[in-house]
């Protein structure tokens, strides 16, 4: 096979990025190449795109982005055995350590080692991809191309829903994203009971009724929490699913919360977030969660079982298709917050 291939790299510690010739990674015992199909652009990646402050202090040029993808095996270090060249597959793209106190107590998804391919080494805009066979999750058939792509972000939704009870309990999803959007699929597909969505952006609002949502809130012109408390006799929503990162956001979750009630917050705010700890916390008796990642590798197993069953229709999140090589129209397109998962195929666009 040849030994060069066309990537989409950060070169410089400035705004935007570039397709660049660059050698077909080497893999090791242990390793997988894989051949990509299908890539997704993250808003990790548009942070990385902007170079913002936290791209400055975390991305180290020159580097592949990329870490949402599904691809076909080209090739399997000489230690592989479960996996081999033609398997369709995608990866769970936080590599841990292995060694430290969280690895050892099956809570890996929060190793403080974690080195994120496509963010701290070569990712997954390429042609190929080298990755661990420990990480790599091998794709049943049945499960579209375009959703193998998407499974990192969809992974993050099935861990932040079913990070407690879901069956039956009334739900708010704060921040309609494509996280805050698949998680409202997720959400009715496990059996919740009602779903409420807050967001002001217009066009996400309306996504959100696409996929299924119960009742959209604009809380720059409805008072949400007096709403939901109204569609809910006074008691408040059983679980909140907190997508924005906005503090404004996460204070009226904490008010719609009731009693009792599960606060799972995936969203990462840019700055301190204000709480009333006492009445919306502590005296609500309210269970709290940081969610990160996915679980290694519950949720994998979760989320390819509900794709399995056919339970996730994620159609509408679905933009524009394109090659690898029009990245520009799409990152310009996605930082407008007009579109939903923007596709990327590096070796041509892709008939599924």
């Amino acid at each position: 096979m040849t030994t060069n291939m066309k990537a989409l790299r950060k070169m410089q510690p400035a705004r935007g990025l570039s397709m660049e010739p660059t050698q077909v990674p080497a893999i090791g015992p242990t390793d997988v190449l894989v051949r990509v199909k299908t890539a997704s652009i993250c808003g990790t990646d548009l942070h990385i795109y902007g170079w913002d402050r936290w791209s400055q202090g975390r991305i180290k040029p020159p580097v592949t982005l990329g870490h949402e993808f599904c691809g076909v095996i080209e090739k399997v270090g000489d230690e592989v055995a479960a996996l081999k060249a033609g398997d369709f597959v995608s990866a769970e793209m936080h590599v841990n350590c292995g060694h430290c106190h969280q690895c050892r107590v099956g809570e890996a998804h929060i190793c403080p080692n974690v080195k994120i391919i496509g963010i701290d080494q070569d990712g997954a805009f390429a042609d190929f991809v080298k990755i661990p066979a420990s990480n790599i999750i091998k794709l049943d058939e049945t499960i579209p191309e375009h959703y193998g792509a998407i499974l990192d972000p969809l992974g993050n939704a099935v861990h932040t829903v079913l990070a407690g009870a879901i069956a039956g309990q009334s739900v708010l999803v704060t921040g309609c994203g494509p996280i805050g959007l698949m998680s409202i699929v997720v959400a009715k597909a496990c059996g919740s009971s009602m779903v409420f969505a807050t967001e002001t952006n217009e066009h996400r609002r309306a996504m959100a009724k696409k996929m299924g949502v119960d009742v959209a809130i604009n809380p720059a012109t409805e008072d949400a929490v007096k709403r939901i408390l109204g569609e809910t006799s006074g008691t408040g929503v059983d679980v909140l699913l907190e997508m924005s990162g906005n503090p404004t956001a996460i204070q009226q979750g904490f008010k719609a919360l009731r009693a009792g009630g599960r606060a799972s917050l995936l969203g990462i705010p840019t700055e301190s977030v204000p709480l009333d700890l006492v009445n919306d916390v502590i005296f609500k008796g309210a269970t709290v969660q940081g969610i990160y990642g996915r679980r290694m590798y519950d949720t994998w197993e979760q989320m390819t079982a509900l794709l399995k069953a056919g339970r996730l229709n994620l159609e509408p999140l679905f933009d524009e298709r394109i090659s690898l090589e029009k990245f520009e129209s799409a990152f310009v397109k996605l930082q407008s917050g007009l579109a939903g998962k923007i596709l990327l195929y590096p070796n041509g666009l892709s008939h599924n």
